[in-house]
Order: C-alpha cells, then sequence, then structure tokens
C-alpha cells in the first residue's frame, strides 16, 4: 500500500513571511501585519519567475443567492443570482525545474447537486415555477472538466494536482476519477472538517465526499506552500477552516483566484455599482464585503480578503481593480440587473497551449 505524500517530499515549500499572523491577538492588530508580510513574500514571489502557461475555462453557472453573495448589501427584487464555476489550468516548473501541471476548481455539477442547500433548493422548488425559472435563467453548462482540459491543450494522466479553494459543494469521488496520476491538495483542516462536521458546517459539504479515497491520492497542507516559482497556494481561513487561495505570477503581474468574494466587486466594494455595496463599505467602515454563505469566522474571512487583494496586482486594463479572479464568478446577465459585476477581468490566457 502507497503511503502518503507530505508537502516536503512532494517538494512544496513553506511560506515563512505568512507565519503566525492569524495568531496575532488583539485582532485589529492583524492587519498591519498581513499587509506588511505580503510585501516580503510578494517582493521574494516575483523574483523567483512565472509560471509557463496559464488557461481559464467556464464550466457551468449555477443558482445562487442573492443575500449570500454581498453580505445582505446587495438591493434586488430578484433573491437569486448566477454564479459562474471557472477552472484554472497552470503549467509551471517545480523547484528542481520539473514541469507540472496543477489544475484549479475542477467542479462536477453532478456532485454539487449532492449538498445539501443544493439538494433542498431542488426539492422545495421541483413542482413549482420557481424551479422552472431557476432551471431556464440561472442554470448553464458550458463545458465538463475533461473538455475543458482538452481545449487548455492537457491530458488527464499528464495532471500532477488539482485542487479547490475548499470543498463546499465538492465530490473528489467523482472528480479524482478524471485524474488517474493527480493528488489532491487540500489542507487538513478541510479534511478534519468532512470527518466530523459542526451543524453550522453541514448545508455546504457533500458528505462522505472523500469516503474511499486512498491516502496516496491525498496532500494534507498546513497553511501556505509554493509549488514552484510562479505558482502557490495561501491559507486564507476564514469561509472556511481550511479555504486557501491560488496565487500565479504571469506576464501581467501576480493573479489571485479564490471564492472569498464572487465577483470584483466584493474586494474592492468602494468601487461598485451594485446598490447597497459600496454603502456597506463605507457605513461599516469595510474595505472589502464577503461572500457571505457561511461565516464560519467573519473576522478571519475579512483579513483573508485583504491578503488576497494585497498580494494581487493592479489589473493591466484598469488599474483601480486588482487582479483577484471569482473561481464562481457572479454572471455579467443584464436579467440579473441591477446585481451585475462593476468589472470582469475575463478569462486569463497566458503561454503555450503545449
Amino acid at each position: 500500500m502507497a503511503s502518503q505524500a507530505t508537502a516536503e517530499t512532494l517538494g512544496l515549500k513553506p511560506i515563512p513571511e505568512f507565519d503566525g499572523v492569524f495568531d496575532i491577538w488583539p485582532r485589529g492588530d492583524r492587519l498591519k501585519a498581513i499587509r506588511a508580510a505580503v510585501e516580503e513574500f510578494k517582493r521574494r514571489f516575483k523574483e523567483q519567475g512565472q509560471v509557463i502557461a496559464v488557461r481559464s475555462i467556464d464550466l457551468a453557472a449555477a443558482p445562487y443567492l442573492t443575500k449570500f453573495a454581498f453580505h445582505g448589501a446587495a438591493r434586488a427584487l430578484n433573491p437569486y443570482i448566477s454564479i459562474k464555476n471557472r477552472m484554472v489550468v497552470v503549467r509551471y516548473h517545480d523547484f528542481e525545474g520539473r514541469q507540472r501541471i496543477l489544475v484549479w476548481e475542477p467542479s462536477e455539477p453532478e456532485g454539487s447537486a449532492e449538498a445539501p442547500f443544493y439538494t433542498q433548493m431542488i426539492e422545495k422548488t421541483q413542482s413549482s415555477r420557481l424551479y422552472r425559472f431557476l432551471e431556464h435563467f440561472t442554470y448553464k453548462q458550458y463545458t465538463t472538466p475533461l473538455e475543458a482540459l482538452r481545449t487548455a491543450g492537457v491530458a488527464p494522466e499528464d495532471v500532477d494536482y488539482i485542487s479547490f479553494d475548499h470543498l463546499h459543494v465538492q465530490d473528489p469521488r467523482l472528480i479524482l476519477p478524471h485524474f488517474p496520476n493527480a493528488k489532491l491538495l487540500v489542507q487538513w483542516r478541510e479534511v478534519a472538517t468532512l470527518q466530523s462536521m459542526h451543524p453550522m458546517q453541514w448545508y455546504w459539504y457533500v458528505e462522505g465526499g472523500l469516503d474511499g479515497i486512498p491516502n496516496e491520492r491525498l496532500v494534507l497542507l498546513d497553511g501556505d506552500v509554493e509549488l514552484g516559482p510562479g505558482v502557490a497556494i495561501v491559507w486564507t481561513p476564514g469561509h472556511t477552516d481550511g479555504n486557501h487561495s491560488l496565487v500565479i505570477n504571469t506576464p501581467d503581474g501576480v493573479w489571485v483566484s479564490s471564492e472569498n468574494g464572487v465577483a470584483s466587486d466584493n474586494w474592492q466594494p468602494h468601487l461598485s455599482r451594485i446598490p447597497g455595496v459600496r454603502e456597506y463599505a463605507v457605513n461599516m467602515r469595510r474595505e472589502v464585503c464577503p461572500n457571505a454563505n457561511t461565516l464560519e469566522d467573519s473576522i478571519d474571512q475579512y483579513d483573508s480578503m485583504v491578503k488576497e487583494k494585497t498580494i494581487a496586482d493592479p489589473s493591466r486594463r484598469d488599474p483601480r481593480w486588482k487582479q483577484v479572479l471569482p473561481s464562481s464568478e457572479l454572471a455579467p446577465w443584464r436579467r440579473q440587473w441591477p446585481v451585475v459585476p462593476t468589472h470582469v477581468h475575463g478569462p486569463l490566457n497566458y503561454g503555450p497551449r503545449e
């Protein structure tokens, strides 16, 4: 029986700059420490180099409650919006010079439908006009993870790692078989949550989602790690205990992919044109507006979003906006007006396909 690989045996490197920043007390002192740590990390991270190639591909759009998306701040008649699940394929060299492939967020809608939030929503609306509305106006399948992989010029057997920002509405039992040689990079805290869920966590997880997965397919992370020059996974707790975010260095600078928000408006609410979001930021004296379907620790999530947007570089297309790419992004559909994103970065497309 193969033994479980660790970050160390795979050559992943811990990020020392972030050691202990989430332990700082009182919490009001933490943001200054996070910004200082990001400055040190980012200087070193960018000097190491860039990834080989990045492709992002939209997989599916799914219904989501408007009140969750902006912590109850957005004002709208429609209680539902759509969020588009996005898969990111990253080619990079590890620290020993070997070419590696990471697939970020290869979600399977069939598995997501098993989460209690979606099963209950379907049960409550299936015999009503609301269900037909949700099915027709908020759901759309663009492609599958395997088709998206082919679009990126990658064979499933060549994928080294897959990962998700967290395991809400994910069933790795359906996903890992698509990638026969890949290991799942996951925070040990996220695995522990699935092994013993608190009632406040249960609603969004697929129960038993890790059952039967061999230990050798899992790599348990403990915080922030670099996979190679130009690619890192940083621990961003709060939305869930084991939440983490993808960081990549590209020709346009540093990008962060996260589900702590569903639109650029979440990280920069003072620029938002969505009714209620800017007012939320001004009245509450807050610089971010969290995606708040769960609030395992709202202060941690706030601090994590500050960490993310401080890591991200300004957009080359519009420097007012930081390059934070939601892994599940608010669809820019007019039928959701006025809850449409103020700014959309568009897909990531860097480097050769093969």
